[in-house]
């Protein structure tokens, strides 16, 4: 998505305030106490109907000669954060008028950045959660050949946290506890398209199903019945 679509959607939604990104984000991009204070006052000018003040009309606003006006003006333009443009009326007449779109681009970068690092850590901790997980499970801690198939399902194979989570309560509940067994559900549930959790019950609960009516017919005169669990290593094409 272009960064013009991404904020103009922000904006419609109402999620976000421009104010409010330039505020939070200006000292993080370098920009000046100063520098921000006229951005401010450009926008002000460019909500007014005014989009190509002069120097002497932002002095007039601000505690700044016209000299001084003109230095903050270039310097933002040389960091990429403002430029001119020329824009055509009806009668065909160009007209020049500043454009703060560079600026919005580079904070919109500046959020998808923290986003994606934010989503990463998530992620990293999600992972890190499991190993702990498989390491409570089995009882000990892991060697290192298992922590690399561990990985390998999550990075080769691309399984989720969630369904490498639901392969060890599957192991777990057919008292099968081991890493081949494990891949072996896996490796099952990807032949199948087995994605996300919901995928992952569906699948479970009919192989139940089918496992129960077999016990069903087994212990008809048995007092005793067993909870089904289905044999992912005995499965056959």
């Amino acid at each position: 998505m272009q960064h013009e679509d991404r904020l103009r959607i922000w904006i419609e939604q109402g999620n976000v305030n421009i104010s409010q990104l330039f505020f939070i984000n200006y000292k993080r991009l370098g920009i000046e106490d100063v520098d921000a204070m006229l951005i401010m006052h450009m926008s002000a000018f460019n909500s007014s109907g005014n989009a190509f003040p002069t120097p002497a009309e932002f002095s007039s606003r601000m505690n700044l000669n016209v000299n001084e006006v003109s230095e903050v003006l270039q310097r933002l333009m040389q960091h990429g954060f403002l430029k001119i443009v020329q824009s055509e009326d009806t009668s065909g007449i160009l007209h020049e008028k500043f454009s703060l779109q560079p600026l919005w681009n580079r904070i919109t970068d500046i959020i998808t950045v923290a986003e994606i690092k934010e989503e990463e850590d998530g992620k990293k901790i999600s992972e890190g959660e499991l190993f702990k997980l498989f390491e409570q499970e089995f009882g000990r801690f892991l060697s290192p050949m298992e922590c690399e198939s561990i990985s390998m399902w999550l990075d080769d194979d691309e399984h989720s946290v969630e369904v490498i989570r639901a392969a060890l309560k599957e192991a777990v509940i057919a008292q099968k506890l081991s890493l081949r067994y494990i891949d072996r559900i896996l490796f099952e549930w990807k032949k199948k398209n087995v994605k996300t959790l919901k995928d992952v019950e569906r699948q479970t609960k009919s192989f139940r199903t089918i496992g129960g009516r077999a016990v069903q017919k087994q212990t008809k005169s048995n007092a005793v019945k067993r909870v089904p669990f289905y044999n992912w290593l005995e499965e056959r094409e």
